[in-house]
């Protein structure tokens, strides 16, 4: 009876996972689409009413949520598309902190920071697991998404900081967040680095260095750019995020399997 209920709810778990295995393509697909969402969200604001862009914004990532907590398993292009909008909104709320408020981007970093701290400490007091791999539950999914937007808005405020306010620039702000990102994943290769931990710093890095090397691209030459604009780099971007989101539709290689769900992994390379 026992061992009959232990493997119902091992099936019941695997079939109400709401998120992707953590495989290369994960990290592909998610620096992808923080640097479309710092481009795209720039290229909103400028183009457009700044104060339409962002109620606009908002109703994607509304209806984006509500496709992604309205199905019962992990799909991955439901699942991309909220991240997208979280990318594309989160940017807008940062932002938005600093140009229409006028908070200067240290402040909203530590703001941000301590937001994400409280969601942390939330999660785990309550659910005694920070795992990717535990997302079943509504109330872990709701744990996640609302960390997932933290991080950008944290990242977001930060890739900002080391750009603009110490004077780095968009590429050596971009190299130095390459070396934040990788560093975690070296250190759980090397020394055992929890992996819980070495997933989530890796996780917030991958925000202000997709964004840095998008502004990088995007913006103009006067102020450290290439200037091939963000519009341009937006829709580059986007047919990369939809060509790798199709390819892990077709060959499901992001969906978790039991043993995965059991084990924490901090990267497994897809074959």
């Amino acid at each position: 009876m026992n061992k009959s209920f232990s493997d119902n709810t091992r099936c019941a778990q695997r079939f109400f996972t709401k998120v992707p295995e953590i495989t290369l393509y994960f990290w592909i697909i998610k620096l992808l689409t923080t640097a479309m969402g710092e481009t795209t969200s720039d290229y909103l604001v400028y183009h457009m009413n700044p104060y339409l862009a962002v109620i606009l914004g908002g109703i994607g990532f509304v209806i984006a949520l509500i496709l992604q907590f309205a199905v019962r398993k992990y799909v991955a292009w439901i699942y991309w598309l909220l991240v997208v909008m979280v990318a594309v909104f989160g940017t807008m709320v940062a932002d938005a902190t600093h140009i229409v408020l006028g908070i200067p981007y240290y402040v909203s970093t530590i703001a941000f920071a301590v937001i994400l701290t409280v969601v942390f400490a939330t999660w785990y007091r309550v659910e005694k697991t920070l795992s990717i791999h535990s997302i079943h539950t509504r109330r872990r999914e709701m744990f996640y998404w609302a960390t997932v937007l933290a991080t950008f808005a944290m990242g977001t405020a930060t890739g900002d900081m080391t750009a603009m306010t110490l004077h780095l620039g968009y590429f050596a702000s971009g190299v130095l967040f390459a070396v934040l990102f990788a560093l975690p994943g070296l250190c759980y290769w090397l020394f055992g680095l929890n992996e819980i931990f070495a997933f989530w710093f890796a996780y917030v890095m991958t925000r202000p260095l997709g964004a840095s090397f998008a502004d990088w691209f995007g913006m103009p030459h006067n102020v450290g750019g290439l200037g091939y604009g963000k519009g341009l780099v937006s829709i580059v971007l986007t047919i990369f995020i939809v060509a790798f989101v199709g390819y892990l539709t077709v060959t499901r290689k992001d969906v978790q399997q039991e043993s995965a769900i059991s084990s924490n992994s901090y990267i497994k390379v897809a074959e």
